[in-house]
């Protein structure tokens, strides 16, 4: 008899402690939290540095790069149930320049507490957003303005601006290049990418997931499809990318400009 006892007291002690850790769980994925995107350029395997680094392409071509900005939007993230969270579209359209510090983080707020497996954004803003005209873009279309990322509001946004100094064997002293994605002719040219988290993104009213992404900017040019600049080199201007028919390759590249390398869960 005091053998079933004892079991009977290690069975129930056994069960509130299993009940006590799968309430705790409930209580740690409730309420909602904050997530942070970081986004660090790089140019090949190197941390870019402006103006004075110099970069050489597959095609042999060496830059060095003066401006890199982009616009990120529409976030939406992924569970790892499967479902899937719409960032408020009014609150997702972000300017990353790398002159700008401040920028490369993309703190996300009031996102509910859960595992967050996957993260895909829209590179550019797309055209339902521009559709709805001036009027209809609220504070995002004076800062796109301010940080140079607008043509004109006919011409629309510039979601890529890629901007320095090439040199390459056709080409042999330092010549500026322009390339610019966005609106162009029939060509819209916005674009969305998807990652895969290395590791899961918890959310919780007290941690702060950090997801940081690699944007790897040797890609625009240097990615599935190869431009050169040298190619595209009108003279006293320069290389200037902005239309014809290369810009919905650079477009198909920024495909794969994007890598998440970690998530901090801290």
């Amino acid at each position: 008899m005091k053998n079933i006892i004892n079991k009977a007291i290690a069975v129930l002690a056994i069960s509130t402690v299993l009940v006590g850790c799968s309430n705790n769980d409930d209580e740690a994925i409730t309420g909602t939290g904050k997530l942070v995107v970081e986004f660090d350029n790089a140019f090949g395997a190197n941390d870019l540095i402006l103006d004075t680094q110099a970069n050489t392409t597959s095609q042999g071509e060496v830059l060095k790069i003066s401006q890199i900005k982009y616009i990120i939007s529409n976030i939406v993230l992924t569970k790892a149930d499967g479902t899937t969270l719409t960032y408020p579209k009014n609150d997702s359209y972000f300017i990353v320049d790398e002159a700008t510090d401040d920028s490369h983080e993309i703190e996300l707020e009031n996102i509910p507490a859960g595992d967050y497996t996957k993260i895909k954004f829209g590179i550019g803003v797309d055209k339902a957003q521009w559709e709805l005209g001036a009027t209809g873009q609220g504070d995002f279309l004076t800062q796109a303005q301010d940080a140079g990322m607008l043509w004109s509001w006919s011409a629309g946004y510039k979601f890529v601006a890629f901007e320095g100094t090439f040199t390459s064997s056709s080409v042999t002293t330092d010549t500026s290049f322009m390339v610019h994605t966005g609106q162009t002719g029939t060509d819209y040219n916005y674009t969305e990418v998807t990652l895969t988290l290395p590791s899961n993104a918890l959310v919780r009213t007290t941690i702060t997931p950090e997801i940081h992404v690699i944007a790897d900017v040797s890609k625009i040019i240097d990615g599935t499809n190869k431009i050169k600049l040298s190619d595209n080199n009108m003279g006293g201007m320069g290389a200037m990318i902005m239309g014809g028919t290369q810009l919905p390759l650079i477009t198909a590249n920024l495909n794969g400009m994007f890598s998440v390398a970690h998530v901090h869960n801290d």
